[in-house]
């Protein structure tokens, strides 16, 4: 008589922070966050190969990890190869490393695919590469690539999405890049679960890690994302990977921003400019230039100043309108910049700099669709602020950065000079900074220095 299979173990895992629970509870005890348990089914031990197996299907017999001294470890600098778009291997670090598992997010429609397609053709000819479909056929796949102009040969195509069959052609054809579009339909036999749960989104993602890591060959997966525009899927994923991208821009404009929000091999919060044409995703070699406004009339309320993304200084505009309220409660809306601290920075005009502007309504927007998240935008939104007020704008070829602290002291920001000197290379002849951001000469390559240690003095200046 057949011996009865009891029922599978099941668990429930929380979506934001992959913590598991023995059952289902409106809260998770971990994060604290509501409702974002689900549950999964467990593996069973005869089901789940080791991971010694797996490695030893993968890349042969593979000896017992031990115990090391980190001391006598050898290390190098981890190569880096190109992927043939320059503004790409600016937010990978400088180039794409073996091994490293990629995530890349973003709205529907903004050109995750396409560049990633893109990266794949440009680097055919040195890395073979695996484009693993499981949203689209073959047919538009290889439709996209036609009307992108790209080079077919040397260009592989997998419409899948059962891990386990991927991991088997990929063995077979042991390809050096894999683009796997997208993670949320990719699904294992392991789990009973539909593909797009929580449990079978994270053990997908696994299983690729996992064989990036023993094989060397670097993976793209592309992520969906909420409404919130987090990634879909448990919060788990984000760390799993080498790297996080998320494609940030305006569905109607022609431009596309792409930030790493994580990078074991590169700078954090590092930008990629490109412009989407025809023939798919163009780099922007200055994008300084896109996110002025370019008017030759220095117009109120307008005021440009350096940001930093990265490893590189841009020169982006603020715009500010501020107009009589017809509310009880003056609106206070920031685009691009955070609402909160627009509205301790009201407070500091108000109290240091001795402008009201409680009864006015205040919109600040930073031109472009980027989003500054440094404090060297406290004293362009002031002056933005001001110009509006007053319907006066600064002076003409103008420059602003510095952070403005609650008793009205400008505190300087990091790497100045090179602020400075990216606003020099586009003409600007005065800027506006804090003292210690300030040359000793009081001037940088023809352009004026204006130091200023408290508001108040940074006021009288933009006058």
């Amino acid at each position: 008589m057949a011996k009865l299979q009891g029922k599978p173990r099941t668990a429930y895992v929380c979506a934001e922070c992959g913590a598991e629970h023995n059952k289902w509870q409106g809260q998770c005890g971990e994060c604290g966050a509501w409702n974002s348990l689900s549950e999964i089914v467990l593996e069973s031990a005869a089901a789940a190969k080791s991971p010694a197996s797996r490695r030893s299907s993968w890349a042969g017999k593979v000896d017992a990890p031990k115990v090391t001294a980190l001391k006598d470890v050898r290390h190098s600098e981890d190569a880096r190869v190109s992927t043939g778009i320059g503004e790409f291997d600016r937010v990978l670090g400088g180039g794409l490393v073996e091994g490293a598992v990629v995530l890349v997010g973003g709205d529907p429609g903004i050109g995750k695919s396409t560049l990633l397609l893109q990266a794949l053709a440009q680097m055919a000819p040195t890395l073979p590469g695996l484009y693993v479909t499981g949203e689209e056929s073959l047919g538009q796949v290889a439709g996209r690539a036609a009307r992108l102009g790209l080079p077919l040969d040397g260009l592989n195509a997998l419409a899948e999405t059962g891990v386990e069959r991927i991991l088997e052609h990929a063995s077979a054809l042991q390809p050096k890049l894999i683009v796997a579009d997208s993670v949320q339909t990719l699904w294992t036999e392991q789990l009973t679960a539909a593909p797009g749960s929580v449990s079978q989104v994270r053990e997908s993602a696994a299983r690729l890690v996992r064989y990036a890591k023993e094989t060397g060959a670097a993976v793209f997966l592309v992520g969906h994302v909420t409404k919130e525009g987090g990634i879909a899927g448990p919060r788990v994923l984000e760390h799993m990977v080498d790297a996080v991208l998320y494609f940030e821009g305006d569905s109607g404009s022609r431009f596309r921003v792409l930030r790493a929000f994580k990078n074991r091999f590169g700078a954090v919060n590092e930008l990629g400019v490109f412009a989407m044409g025809d023939k798919g995703l163009r780099e922007v070699p200055n994008p300084s230039a896109i996110f002025l406004s370019g008017g030759s009339v220095q117009q109120p309320g307008s005021c440009v100043m350096v940001t930093r993304e990265g490893t590189r200084p841009l020169l982006v505009e603020v715009q500010a309108l501020v107009d009589a309220s017809p509310l009880s409660n003056p609106r206070r809306v920031a685009v691009g910049l955070e609402q909160n601290r627009l509205a301790m920075l009201l407070a500091v005009l108000h109290r240091h700099g001795g402008v009201v502007v409680g009864d006015q309504d205040v919109f600040v927007n930073v031109v472009g669709g980027i989003r500054v998240q440094e404090t060297a935008a406290d004293l362009p939104v002031l002056l933005a602020v001001l110009s509006s007020l007053r319907d006066k704008p600064l002076p003409d070829k103008t420059v602003a950065f510095g952070e403005v602290g609650l008793s009205g002291e400008i505190r300087p920001v990091p790497n100045g000079e090179e602020r400075l000197k990216e606003a020099a290379t586009h003409g600007f002849k005065r800027a506006i900074v804090a003292k210690a951001n300030a040359p000793k000469a009081g001037s940088y390559k023809g352009m004026e220095v204006i130091a200023v240690e408290r508001l108040a003095d940074a006021l009288i200046a933009a006058d």
